[in-house]
C-alpha cells in the first residue's frame, strides 16, 4: 500500500470550539469522535474540550499508546493516562471547574451516564448537544478521502480476483470469507461490516447474512462489502449472474443500473439529499417497482460505515464539497431475488468523483 498523507488532526479541536453555541465546554464520550479529535484508537477514553484547553483521560491499558498517538497527531491537551475511573472522574471535574454550561453528546450518552455526570459536575448545567463533532466529520479532509479511496481500491481488487470463482458454486458463506481474507491480505485492517453475499431468493433480503446456500448459474448474486484502511471505511455493492439470467432478472438489473446512474449524476455541491434520492427513486417507480425499493438511496461514509448525511426521501440536508456518500438503489422481490448497485462518491465543486471503480457488468 502506498504511504498515506498525514491528516491535520491537531487543528480539529479549534474548529470544534468555533461550533460551541450556548455551551462553555463539551465532554466527548463517543469513541469515534474521540478518535477524530485526537487520533487515539483505543476503546476507552474521554475528552473534555473547553474554550482554550482540553483534557484527555484514559486507563492504564493505553498508557503508552495514548501518549504516542496524541503526540503523533499533534494534539495539544492535558493528557492523563493510567487512571482509575475514580481518578478520571476527579481529573475531569477539576478541569471543568468554573464551567457553567457543559455540553454532552446527545446521541452518545446513556441514561446511566447522564446520571453519573450530574454527580461528576455538580456545579455545571449539563446541556445536550447535537452533531457538534459529527458535523465536522461530514466534510472530509483530503487525507480522509485518500484513506477511503485506498479502502475502495482494496475492495475493487479483491472482488476482481474472486468474482470468477462464483462459477465454482461456492456457498455464500465461503465466498464472503474469501472476500474478507482477500481484503485483509491487501492491507485492510478489518471489514467495514459483515459482507453481504445473497444469491437467488436470498437477494430479496437487503441485509441477508451469508448462508450455506450454493451459488447457482443463472441467478442474481448481491455482493455488498467494504473494508477499513487507517480507520476509514469503504462500501460497494455489485449484483452479478454466473451466465445469463432470466429476461425479468435482466430487466430489474438494467432498471437499478439506470436508477443508480441517475442518482450519481444528481450528486454535487448544493444538491438536496432528498433530490438525489428522488432522482434514483423515480426511475424505479416509473418501471413499476417503487414498492420494492424499501430503503434510502445512500448514506455518508467515513470513520463509521453509516454517517451523516443521509440520502433519503426524508432527508433535509444539502450536499457540500468534501461529503462522502453512497448511492445504492435496489429492488427486492420476495421469493425471487434482488438487485442493488452501489458506489461511494466524494462531492467536489465540479460534481463528484466515484471512489469505487469496479465495473458494473451483469454476467460473468
Amino acid at each position: 500500500m502506498t504511504t498515506l498523507t498525514p491528516m491535520q488532526i491537531g487543528a480539529r479541536m479549534d474548529r470544534l470550539r468555533a461550533r460551541f453555541d450556548g455551551i462553555d465546554a463539551l465532554l466527548v464520550t463517543r469513541m469515534v469522535n474521540v478518535r477524530y479529535l485526537t487520533g487515539f484508537t483505543g476503546s476507552a477514553a474521554m475528552l473534555l474540550v473547553t474554550a482554550d484547553d482540553a483534557t484527555f483521560v484514559t486507563d492504564g491499558r493505553y498508557r503508552d499508546q495514548a501518549a504516542d498517538q496524541l503526540a503523533g497527531a499533534g494534539v495539544t491537551a492535558d493528557i492523563m493516562i493510567g487512571l482509575t475511573q475514580a481518578e478520571q472522574r476527579a481529573a475531569l471535574a477539576a478541569a471543568a471547574s468554573g464551567i457553567v454550561r457543559l455540553g454532552l453528546e446527545d446521541d452518545g450518552v446513556t441514561w446511566g451516564q447522564q446520571r453519573s455526570f450530574i454527580e461528576w459536575f455538580p456545579a455545571a448545567e449539563l446541556v445536550p448537544t447535537a452533531a457538534l463533532v459529527d458535523g465536522l466529520r461530514m466534510v472530509k479532509e483530503p487525507g480522509e478521502v485518500e484513506r477511503i479511496k485506498a479502502a475502495c481500491a482494496i475492495a475493487d481488487d479483491a472482488l476482481g480476483e474472486l468474482l470468477p470463482t462464483l462459477a465454482q458454486r461456492p456457498t455464500e458463506r465461503d465466498f464472503a470469507l474469501r472476500l474478507e481474507f482477500a481484503m485483509r491480505e491487501r492491507g485492510a485492517s478489518a471489514v467495514s461490516f459483515d459482507p453481504i453475499v445473497a444469491s437467488g431468493p436470498n437477494g430479496a433480503k437487503p441485509h441477508a447474512r451469508p448462508s450455506d446456500r450454493h451459488i447457482e448459474p443463472g441467478e442474481l448474486v448481491v455482493i455488498d462489502f467494504g473494508c477499513i484502511v487507517d480507520g476509514y471505511c469503504s462500501d460497494m455493492t455489485r449484483t452479478v449472474s454466473v451466465g445469463e439470467p432470466s429476461l425479468e432478472a435482466r430487466r430489474v438489473w438494467e432498471t437499478v443500473l439506470e436508477s443508480q446512474q441517475a442518482g450519481v449524476a444528481a450528486v454535487g455541491v448544493g444538491a438536496e439529499c432528498a433530490a438525489v434520492d428522488g432522482a434514483s427513486r423515480d426511475v424505479i417507480v416509473d418501471a413499476g417497482w417503487g414498492d420494492s425499493f424499501i430503503h434510502g438511496t445512500g448514506h455518508g461514509v467515513g470513520l463509521e460505515i453509516h454517517e451523516s448525511p443521509r440520502v433519503a426521501s426524508t432527508s433535509t440536508g444539502t450536499l457540500a464539497a468534501g461529503h462522502v456518500v453512497t448511492v445504492e438503489p435496489g429492488v427486492y422481490l420476495p421469493g425471487i431475488g434482488g438487485v442493488r448497485i452501489e458506489d461511494t462518491l466524494v462531492v467536489t465543486p465540479e460534481g463528484s468523483i466515484t471512489l469505487t471503480c469496479f465495473p458494473k457488468d451483469l454476467t460473468i
